[in-house]
């Protein structure tokens, strides 16, 4: 029972404690390495090579970033993407809109249903004011912050 209780526990872990995606870890660095070069517009290729991303993702990831009005898409011989916004106006709650939706580090549902006790639970109250004090936290970075400490 034990192993089960354990499993049942890491498995819980690791769908619903993630902070960010890979999908959104990819972003950022992409992000983050266009505001670090911001002269001309960056080929995918370079990106790939420089990132170590995988091209199939970072095509998604860079599609999304356009669609969001973060990044400018370039078409044709020399074409590629660039920032849209200037790196002190790109927030990381920004994109991780994008890729995940509302920031959110419980969602309270249990067996896939919204657990009953969500209103009274005094867990559930803690986790909210540590929520609140993340997003606080990540609402005040930006990609020029993270470039300057990098």
């Amino acid at each position: 029972m034990r192993f089960f209780v354990d499993k049942m526990i890491l498995r819980w872990y690791h769908l619903t404690m993630k902070l960010m995606t890979r999908n959104t870890d990819y972003a950022v660095r992409a992000v983050c390495y266009m505001a670090a070069k911001p002269q001309g517009v960056i080929s995918v290729t370079e990106l790939v090579k420089e990132l170590s991303i995988p091209r199939p993702f970072l095509r998604k990831i860079l599609q999304l970033l356009t669609k969001s009005g973060l990044v400018q898409s370039y078409k044709g011989v020399g074409g590629g993407f660039k920032l849209a916004v200037t790196p002190d106006k790109i927030y990381l709650a920004d994109i991780i809109k994008v890729f995940q939706g509302k920031f959110t580090l419980n969602e309270c549902f249990f067996k896939k249903e919204i657990c009953p006790n969500r209103r009274t639970c005094p867990l559930k109250k803690r986790i909210d004011s540590i929520e609140q004090r993340a997003q606080k936290e990540i609402g005040a970075i930006t990609i020029r912050s993270l470039l300057r400490e990098a």
